[in-house]
């Protein structure tokens, strides 16, 4: 037990992948403010054609993504 301890917890797994990628997609064009592909992508799966488990996993890879801190701080200059 260290303090940068990397054992890798495979209970938080998402269902399916390729929607939690979506999700992760969703969450960069959230942050960079890129309504365009943020709308296509909520379009994508809420059309009906995604289950419940599909549209879970989508969440939850845009909330992991969110849960990571932003790469730099932002300008403090122009207070």
């Amino acid at each position: 037990m260290g303090l940068f301890n990397r054992k890798n917890n495979d209970t938080n797994t998402p269902a399916d992948p390729a929607m939690s990628e979506k999700g992760r997609q969703y969450a960069i064009a959230k942050r960079h403010g890129d309504r365009k592909t943020a709308n296509r992508l909520v379009r994508e799966i809420g059309g009906g054609s995604s289950s419940n488990e599909e549209q879970a996993a989508f969440w939850q890879g845009a909330d992991d993504y969110d849960n990571l801190p932003p790469a730099y701080s932002k300008r403090r200059n122009r207070r």
